[in-house]
């Protein structure tokens, strides 16, 4: 007989716990549920709604059933259905029939919920740790590619010249969001529905805030019916993780591009590619179309979350156990992807050169040709016509604007002088974007102090919530 079967006069059918149970993939929060039942028999010994040696005993007992579930000796079974029924079986196999006192005051209702955040919120501290790590690999190419000029695009088409360290640094302000989102989202996540019961409350004279704080929890939820039905913390972080995937996958489909033979701009270290099975000579950036892939994977699960929840009457209903998969999952496809992406990017070998060459043989200074000309006295929408003519020109002369001659382009315009020749150089052209947020160099390097400084306080951060949850 199941420990909610004194109503029931025969057994579930099989198929039923089979297809009910949870357990095969919510036991991933054993260690958070044993966590939160630690903090709620100590709040009903507190409050004395149990024996002081109850209380005690079923403690011991706890750890005792922690430590066989950590070493695999403890049998989980899906006759139990999920993983608080079948802590609470262990516990009272482990010390007798006082086990049951554990569940005095709550329900797995607002266990469940507890769990969730507490799984969530050491996931958060995790994944923001690796998403400064990623940060950092970007930061050290900004560092080290000062220098490099690469063509800038629009369209896929080159626009402008920029330096590398400064597409590398779009990327670290971008991610520099995400993290921001997460520590955001803590405050959000860090609540405690314990106390809640089923969806009332409890008869039981509890002290909440007292179990809250135990766990490091920053107050409780308000209101019991929106404690124990509120996912929309699953859901933030599911938003959350399909942004951070976003991004990745937009790097990763660059990366993609760069290190073709078309591109030729990086190659990526031999430790992050693979080969083919049946062509010697593939170099493969597998791991990057991976992530670009698996980013489909993290929007499902946002969208699987938001239909599950869309229809709910208050308060708990049994299609919110499908709130977990997605999330675990999530978590995982995420951490596997920061783990490995920051390496990747280390040690990304920059083509410095081939960048260069492709930034000379094109028309992305035109732009600077036409402001030359404004800086003469033309009139920009003027200078725009000359300069499209010039460009047609070149192109039909198969020629470039560094490499016609002084008369060339005075049949144009006769305001053109020589110094036009330094005017278009690439790194002419690039310098003079010398404003807050531009490409020139000194401006990158603004950037990159920035960045340093709110990286310190992210892994300030990253430490103090570690120490407060024990990770």
């Amino acid at each position: 007989m199941k420990l909610w079967g004194g109503r029931f006069t025969k057994p579930t059918n099989e198929l039923v716990d089979e297809y009910t149970a949870s357990i095969y993939f919510d036991k991933k929060l054993a260690k958070y549920d044993i966590q939160g039942s630690l903090a709620h028999v100590e709040m009903l010994k507190v409050c004395e709604v149990i024996a002081a040696e109850d209380a005690d005993q079923i403690a011991e007992g706890l750890k005792k059933v922690a430590a066989k579930i950590e070493s695999g000796e403890a049998e989980l079974s899906a006759e139990n259905e999920d993983i608080h029924m079948n802590i609470e079986k262990l516990l009272i196999e482990e010390i007798g029939s006082v086990g049951g006192r554990l569940h005095t005051g709550r329900s797995r209702n607002d266990q469940v919920a507890l769990d969730m955040r507490l799984y969530l919120r050491e996931a958060l501290v995790d994944l923001t740790e690796l998403l400064v790590k990623v940060q950092q690999s970007l930061l050290n190419q900004a560092k080290a590619n000062l220098d490099t000029v690469m063509p800038g695009y629009t369209h896929l088409q080159r626009a402008q010249p920029v330096l590398f360290g400064h597409h590398m640094m779009a990327y670290v302000f971008m991610f520099q969001r995400d993290v921001e989102r997460l520590r955001d989202s803590w405050k959000r996540v860090n609540k405690s529905p314990l106390g809640a019961g089923a969806l009332a409350g409890t008869t039981f004279a509890i002290d909440r805030q007292f179990a809250a704080e135990q766990l490091g929890l920053d107050g409780i939820c308000e209101n019991s019916l929106d404690a124990v039905s509120d996912r929309d913390f699953v859901v933030e972080f599911l938003s959350n993780a399909s942004m951070i995937s976003t991004h990745l996958s937009r790097l990763c489909e660059e990366m993609v591009q760069w290190s073709s033979a078309e591109f030729n701009f990086v190659e990526l270290d031999d430790a992050f590619s693979t080969g083919s099975s049946m062509m010697p000579q593939k170099k493969n950036p597998d791991v990057a179309e991976l992530v670009r892939g698996k980013t489909g994977r993290v929007y499902g699960h946002l969208m699987g979350m938001l239909t599950t929840l869309k229809g709910l009457p208050l308060a708990y209903n049994k299609d919110m156990q499908e709130d977990k998969e997605g999330m675990f999952d999530t978590v995982e496809t995420l951490r596997g992807a920061l783990a490995l992406f920051a390496p990747m990017v280390e040690t990304m070998e920059v083509k410095k050169e081939n960048m260069y060459h492709a930034v000379r043989d094109d028309f992305s200074n035109a732009t600077d040709l036409a402001d030359y000309l404004v800086g003469k006295g033309m009139p920009f929408r003027e200078s725009h016509a000359v300069v499209g003519q010039t460009v047609l020109h070149c192109i039909n002369q198969d020629k470039y604007l560094l490499d016609m001659t002084l008369e060339e382009l005075q049949s144009f315009s006769d305001v053109i002088e020589e110094d036009i020749y330094t005017a278009l150089t690439p790194e002419t052209v690039v310098n003079a974007r010398n404003v807050a947020g531009g490409t020139a160099k000194n401006r990158v390097e603004d950037q990159i102090k920035k960045a340093m400084y709110f990286l310190k306080e992210s892994e300030e951060w990253i430490g103090e919530k570690a120490e407060l949850i024990g990770v």
